[in-house]
């Protein structure tokens, strides 16, 4: 009756895997774990003999040798196969077409070699794939394209040639990464390039691609990370590039291109990293922005590229020649009609002043030479602007870039464009009560989110209104605040009603605290110091909309997916749809319906039909912040049988926290949590969030206290020494 079995992590051996025909016995086996040991030899036949229902199989990180068996194609209800980091050799074998329903598939770090099976087109459920690290050959298949949920992919450091297929990169269900870095693919890179607009992280570094860079990469407007270093690429920078506001690190060098470096990589406040080296680039570079940071930007091996200021070691940029020899032309043109202008004026004046002195002039008269002077004095004005303008012809008065002020003014036609007609790849999420999709009016350079309420749907409206009475009455840095609104009826004349926020680069905390999701992504894994900034953050909101709204606000549904990261990583909660205001007259809700919220995080005595309280949003806040210590959600399946992560958390404290802990929270340089982190920093965190997640809402405490013990804990941490902050 076993179910699962974890090994994994330990120091096991196995030659003769006598054991794993043992295993075939247990029939109701359904996830077997044992990466991380000294497992050697090569994978048994018997393989294929596991349970029907087999779901799980890991055993990334042995010293595993051989074929991977054909009869591993028999486990027809696998969901995730992992045999990363071994020494498999020979080919992928085709059976593994049969795992129609496989979500992740990881065989990166062996020896494999051949082709990749295009019976891997067959898994339709497939999520990530991972084939990076092996020696495989031959052309990409096409099949691949395929795999619609496929979110993920894999294919770096192999020997792959031809070029890439455009089926590949117009799968708009990739979001996570496309990485096909240090192989050998030629050609052009295809157009269809644009398809992937939820993408964060594309890299087709350190092939022997041609061609120019697409214009059409300028729809991956989530992109993060854009690398393409090491390749044949010619051309300009295409402009259309400049849509790419949410990207963190590009790297071009090594290629041919040419041109002048756009001005528009000063506006990219999130870009850390630009490296454009080695390439033919040439003209003055723009001087603000990330050029500012010397250590942010590489321009080394441009020849022609200079600077109008000292900047980045670049010689100063000479003036041009013929743009010299045009002014002295125009000066040579002017200067007569000026000087006729200026003495004529004179004389007149001279003439009148004389005049007056005589008393020899009527009145009419002095209208008459004052009219006179003024046309002389107006033509004099017309040639100066005409000489201040270095193209005459341009006299338009400039525009005022849109700003959040002229925002609040956005119309049904201004989103229907922003969104590309409300397009499948402009969605970010989407529930019952609406979805929320990503783009840019044309009048603005900065991305903006915009929630479009579902109005069929049962209340929509309240949640509507709620959110728009959270815009009038709150202004906190950590809450999410719509910067305007649209009202209006839709082409058909049927009500529509949408919230425009400003966009969250780096996304919500929930896709950073479960990094096995962001496989390859190395940024995207939060270290213990960030964890207690963002919890702070998210306490301090709490309180304030606890503690200082009058009336008070409960949120309702507190939950990571609901705590957005902005550019510098600020936490915001936002998704009011579910709060309530506890006015005075307040009676106590029928259901849990009314109240909303998450399983996992709803207060249990909203169960009971206790009133909405401020206690509620303590109890998920409680449950959210166990959650950040030991990246499993609520739900987890390690809480199961009427344990809940409360429960399970308060049975290992103090003594045993360090076992459940999420290792992805230290810091790199650490390999153990520090004696004094632990005892003043993270036991108080497991403390606290336990205290604030009992089934009592009197024995919780208020979140005024819970912001001040947070703060101390952060005082305390950085008095440690800002590692990873």
């Amino acid at each position: 009756n076993l179910n699962k079995l974890f090994l994994g992590n330990n120091r096991l051996e196995a030659e003769d895997w006598s054991f794993f025909t043992a295993l075939t016995n247990c029939t109701q086996l359904l996830q077997l774990s044992m990466e991380g040991n000294n497992l050697n030899g090569s994978l048994p036949k018997s393989v294929g003999n596991l349970s029907t229902n087999f779901e799980w199989f890991k055993f990334g990180g042995n010293q595993i040798s051989g074929r991977i068996p054909d009869e591993l194609g028999n486990l027809v209800n696998l969901t995730l196969l992992d045999i990363n980091s071994n020494m498999l050799s020979g080919e992928i074998p085709l059976t593994i077409g049969n795992l129609r329903k496989l979500f992740i598939l990881n065989l990166s770090m062996n020896k494999l070699s051949g082709q990749i099976p295009s019976t891997i087109g067959n898994l339709s459920q497939l999520g990530k794939l991972y084939l990076d690290n092996n020696n495989l050959s031959g052309k990409i298949p096409a099949r691949i394209g395929q795999c619609k949920m496929l979110n993920m992919l894999n294919l770096s450091v192999n020997s792959l040639d031809g070029s890439i297929p455009d089926e590949l990169v117009s799968m708009s269900s990739l979001s996570l990464g496309l990485d096909l870095s240090n192989n050998k693919l030629s050609g052009s890179i295809p157009q269809e390039v644009g398809t992937l607009s939820n993408l964060a992280l594309l890299n087709f570094s350190n092939n022997q691609l041609s061609g120019q860079i697409p214009s059409s990469l300028g729809q991956c407007v989530v992109l993060l990370s854009l690398n393409m270093e090491g390749n044949n690429l010619i051309g300009n920078i295409p402009p259309a590039l400049t849509s790419l506001h949410a990207i963190q690190r590009i790297d071009l060098s090594e290629n041919n291109l040419s041109g002048e470096v756009p001005v528009f990589f000063e506006n990219f406040i999130s870009l850390a990293h630009l490296n454009l080296s080695y390439n033919y680039f040439e003209g003055p570079i723009p001087i603000s922005g990330i050029f500012q940071r010397t250590n942010s930007v590489s321009l080394e091996g441009n020849k022609g590229l200079c600077a109008n200021i000292h900047i980045l070691n670049l010689p100063i940029c000479p003036s041009s020649p013929a743009k010299t020899k045009n002014n002295k032309r125009l000066l040579l043109k002017v200067i007569p009609s000026i000087t006729i202008a200026l003495f004529s004026a004179l004389c007149l004046i001279f003439a009148l002043v004389t005049l007056w002195k005589r008393r020899m002039i009527s009145f009419s008269w002095f209208n008459y030479g004052h009219r006179q002077c003024t046309d002389v004095l107006r033509q004099f004005s017309g040639m100066l602007n005409m000489l201040c303008s270095s193209n005459p012809k341009r006299r338009e008065v400039p525009t005022t870039p849109i700003n959040n002020e002229t925002l609040k003014k956005v119309s049904y036609g201004d989103i229907l464009k922003a969104t590309n007609w409300f397009s499948s790849v402009h969605t970010i999420s989407s529930t019952h009560t609406g979805s929320v999709y990503v783009g840019r009016f044309k009048s603005d350079k900065s991305l903006v989110a915009i929630k479009v309420f579902n109005l069929n749907q049962p209340g929509t409206y309240e949640s509507y209104f709620i959110e728009c009475e959270v815009l009038r009455s709150t202004r906190h840095r950590n809450l999410m605040r719509p910067l305007t609104l649209c009202s209006t009826l839709d082409k058909e004349n049927h009500e529509f009603k949408a919230l425009i926020f400003k966009f969250m680069v780096n996304g919500s905390l929930e896709r950073w605290l479960y990094s096995e999701q962001h496989y390859g992504i190395k940024d995207r894994v939060l270290c213990l110091g960030q964890r207690i900034c963002i919890a702070t953050e998210v306490a301090s909101a709490l309180d304030y909309i606890h503690n200082h709204l009058t009336p008070p606000l409960v949120h309702c549904d507190v939950k990571p997916s609901n705590i957005l990261l902005d550019d510098d990583m600020t936490a915001r909660l936002g998704d009011f749809g579910s709060a309530k205001f506890l006015f005075p007259d307040l009676v106590s809700l029928e259901s849990l319906a009314d109240i909303g919220g998450t399983i996992g995080y709803i207060a249990p005595e909203y169960g009971m039909g206790c009133q909405i309280s401020t206690g509620g949003d303590v109890y998920s806040f409680g449950v959210l912040l166990l959650e950040m210590l030991t990246g499993k959600q609520p739900t987890d399946d390690t809480f199961a049988d009427g344990v809940s992560i409360h429960n399970f958390i308060d049975s290992m404290f103090p003594d045993r926290v360090a076992e459940i802990l999420d290792p992805y929270m230290m810091h790199e340089e650490h390999q153990v949590y520090p004696a004094e982190w632990f005892e003043a920093c993270i036991k108080p965190l497991v403390a606290l969030g336990l205290s604030c997640s009992v089934v009592s809402p009197k024995d919780r405490p208020g979140m005024q206290d819970v912001c001040a013990k947070l703060c101390a804990v952060k005082e305390t941490f950085l008095q440690f020494g800002d590692f990873s902050l």
